[in-house]
């Protein structure tokens, strides 16, 4: 009989090997400077979490534009790139393998932020109203964006390639396509946000043109085998709405696996954006996703270690990503595999701050470390509960 496989065997991504099927998904924490530099306590924050077999970076915007939030990272300035590497040499040092999350936020973005001080732009004008957006000053309403022209679409599907060939240069092993959560590759996919007759628009084939495109491009810097691409079928989270989901989601599945990308990163129907909700009536089942890909498929949302271990044992996913779980307990593998108690998540912290919260959880430690998931340098917890050094 064939051995069932668990998050601790070794797997092979594109060719690049991963010692666990443990994943470090994207997770905005907005630690970077106000230029979108990343800093020393993201170098610590990733060192401290490189137990995972992939870690994939928060999302990292490809231009000024395509932000929504303040000391969210980018990689589109030379500051930037020289910056990354430290972080993601931290993660590598520790064994794992790094990916990039490649993000653009379109119409989710607003003008307080935006460099020309206009609404930004999108697919279609067409606003979010269903939900806030959260400036400095508190939560106000979302903006009608501006529709993007041909000229701009070609030069955002060019900004993807320039911060896929950044990515290389910071020594990321490849990058993951933020096509999730109503950004700007969603809001192109879902015809409630897409409004367009032109050649990006209307039919199926069409909304999917600027994925394509973005997809084709990025592997203009990079083997296809070092390009995932992140979806959230089921979610309508910021108004991504379409007619028909299921249609809409098989196909972009389809299209990518033609493509030859080295995974599909799907998010389970309950996480809507960064909070978790009752799984929609409509929902589409990740298991029927899943099986429309001839490749790696990664499963993230709300998963502990039993319910990651079915995911594997009935074929849904090969590598699974653990997000709130990964943030309380930057060695969540150790804990794992050693049947440690898990740190409860804080509600301070998430979202920009310095180390409390982000860098300041502590370590377990057993009497006899396991060698696989060492614990260099931070403060540790012992069994007792104590912090040791």
């Amino acid at each position: 009989m064939e051995r069932q496989s668990t998050l601790f065997d070794s797997f092979s991504l594109g060719g690049q090997p991963l010692r666990n099927r443990i994943v470090l998904p994207p997770l905005t924490r907005s630690r970077a400077d106000d230029d979108g530099v990343p800093t020393p306590l993201m170098e610590e924050y990733y060192g401290q979490r490189a137990g995972a077999g992939l870690v994939i970076s928060e999302g990292a915007v490809i231009t000024p534009q395509a932000s929504a939030y303040p000391r969210v990272p980018g990689l589109y300035s030379p500051d930037q790139v020289t910056a990354w590497r430290p972080v993601v040499e931290a993660a590598k040092r520790e064994g794992a393998v790094v990916y990039a999350q490649l993000w653009h936020v379109g119409r989710q973005s607003h003008s307080s932020v935006q460099p020309d001080g206009l609404p930004p732009k999108a697919p279609s004008p067409v606003a979010i109203t269903g939900y806030p957006y959260r400036s400095a000053a508190g939560r106000i309403p979302y903006e009608t964006p501006r529709e993007l022209t041909t000229k701009e679409i070609a030069g955002i599907v060019q900004a993807y390639g320039a911060a896929a060939r950044n990515a290389v240069r910071a020594g990321f092993d490849g990058v993951e396509l933020h096509a999730a959560n109503g950004y700007l590759i969603d809001q192109f996919l879902n015809d409630g946000s897409n409004r367009r007759t032109d050649h990006y628009g209307g039919s199926l084939e069409s909304r999917m043109r600027f994925l394509r495109e973005v997809v084709t491009e990025v592997a203009r810097h990079l083997p296809m085998e070092r390009i995932g691409v992140r979806l959230s079928p089921s979610s309508v989270w910021m108004d991504a709405n379409d007619s028909d989901k299921r249609t809409l989601y098989s196909s972009v599945v389809r299209l990518v696996s033609d493509l030859g990308i080295a995974y599909l990163h799907l998010v389970e129907p309950e996480i809507a954006g960064s909070t978790t909700v009752d799984r929609p009536a409509a929902s589409i089942p990740t298991a029927e996703l899943a099986g429309l890909f001839d490749g790696v498929v990664i499963v993230t949302g709300g998963h502990d270690q039993v319910s990651a271990e079915q995911l594997l044992a009935d074929g849904i996913a090969d590598l699974v990503g653990f997000g709130r779980l990964f943030i309380s307990n930057p060695d969540l593998p150790h804990r794992f595999r050693a049947q440690a108690p898990l740190e409860p998540l804080r509600p301070t912290g998430i979202y920009g701050g310095g180390p409390e919260g982000y860098t300041d959880y502590p370590r377990w430690q057993e009497a006899l470390p396991d060698p696989l998931f060492p614990t260099p340098g931070a403060p540790t917890r012992t069994p007792e509960g104590d912090t040791a050094s």
